[in-house]
């Protein structure tokens, strides 16, 4: 008995190393994948770039896209590396902004359909569905106050601008000291580029483009997938270590599990049954959600590590649009208190109606993540 377990022991930790480097690959195929965007993006677009974006020119509509593309992929950071892309390829970034406030929105379908796990007892789907929805409502809240903000006073490109400032002053587009990921990944890119140059600039950009996109599908799902098989043991022990330690400690433990299991998706769907079952509070869930906005970030910093050329410091500016946008949200949300209460307050209602008919929850879900984006998109065409 004992050797057979002496011997199946090297196997597992074999499997965790496995694991790890795979791990490590498929970080590497990311920053190739928003190389390969931008790159097929500059390629395609060369001086028509700027009719391309005018279907975007309005903030709304950029919000819009943002909110639709996240809700059908699932995957904020899968949406806010492509935007990267699209920045390190010439997309403005005043243009790439309510872009990324939208994918905050369009992420938190995924932990409404996990509610829908307790469907079957009244009292279980109540605090589920309440729990799934605060998150909807803060990132609505969020996008309510800042879009306004942003369009009247560009405050978020402002303070991303001066936060990159330093690498514009000294003239060196190309971010040299982290620029240790190009030679790793432009020769790559360039092999992949010569085959398809056979097709002219627009189509050979247009197909590295979407070559580069489905990478980044592949890259997150699988480093999801990966995180969670060897993270989510140790992200279910942070939770609940975190559990009524304050909301300081909640956000911060939030950010951590997010960052861990590389997605905000997972980190609030993780929460949504132990709120559903009884064991935490809305209200304890409430600063998580919160962190894991945050935590989300790492992806999109991370992909713009991977751009070069004269756009590579716009491409770190919207990455780090993300990250103070939700830091910003945070603080001023949840520290106004009357502004704290109201996703709390919005999530009670709507899981009390949720609870009485069913057909509130479908119904919720296609307003926010169907007609209303339709209907602004088709009134701001």
């Amino acid at each position: 008995m004992n050797q057979a377990t002496t011997a199946a022991a090297p196997i597992s930790s074999t499997t965790r190393w496995l694991r790890w480097a795979n791990l490590a690959f498929m970080l590497y195929l990311l920053l190739l994948s928003v190389s390969m965007v931008g790159t097929g993006f500059k390629w395609a677009t060369g001086e028509q770039a700027k009719v391309l974006f005018e279907f975007a020119s309005h903030p709304v509509a950029g919000l819009m896209i943002g909110l639709v593309a996240t809700a059908l992929i699932q995957s904020s950071s899968t949406v806010t590396s492509i935007i990267v892309g699209l920045v390190a390829g010439g997309l403005p970034v005043e243009l790439a902004i309510p872009m990324i406030m939208g994918a905050n929105i369009g992420t938190t379908v995924t932990n409404t359909l996990v509610s829908l796990g307790h469907v079957r007892c009244k009292d279980e789907f109540k605090r589920a569905f309440a729990s799934a929805t605060i998150h909807d409502f803060f990132n609505l809240l969020a996008v309510a106050i800042f879009l306004p903000l942003e369009m009247a006073f560009g405050i978020l490109e402002k303070i991303s601008h001066w936060l990159v400032s330093p690498m514009l002053a000294t003239g060196d587009m190309s971010m040299k000291g982290l620029n240790f990921i190009k030679p790793i990944t432009k020769p790559v890119v360039s092999a992949i580029k010569e085959p398809l140059s056979t097709f002219g600039d627009t189509v050979g950009g247009i197909m590295l483009i979407v070559l580069g996109i489905a990478t980044i599908f592949v890259a997150i799902t699988v480093m999801g997938k990966l995180m969670k098989s060897l993270m989510v043991g140790r992200a279910r022990e942070i939770l609940k270590n975190a559990i009524g330690r304050g909301p300081l400690h909640g956000i911060a433990s939030g950010s951590i599990v997010t960052i861990l299991v590389q997605s905000s998706s997972t980190t609030t769907s993780l929460m949504v049954p132990l709120v559903g079952s009884g064991v935490l509070k809305v209200r304890d869930v409430y600063p998580f959600t919160l962190g894991a906005n945050i935590g989300t970030c790492i992806t999109a910093l991370l992909a713009a590590t991977a751009v070069s050329g004269e756009f590579a410091v716009f491409a770190l500016q919207i990455a780090l649009v993300h990250l103070v946008f939700n830091i910003m949200a945070t603080v001023f949300i949840f520290g106004i208190p009357f502004l704290r209460e109201l996703p709390v307050k919005a999530a009670d209602m709507i899981s009390d109606m949720a609870v009485k008919n069913k057909a509130v929850v479908a119904g919720y879900l296609v307003a926010v993540f169907l007609v209303l984006p339709g209907t602004v998109l088709a009134l701001t065409a």
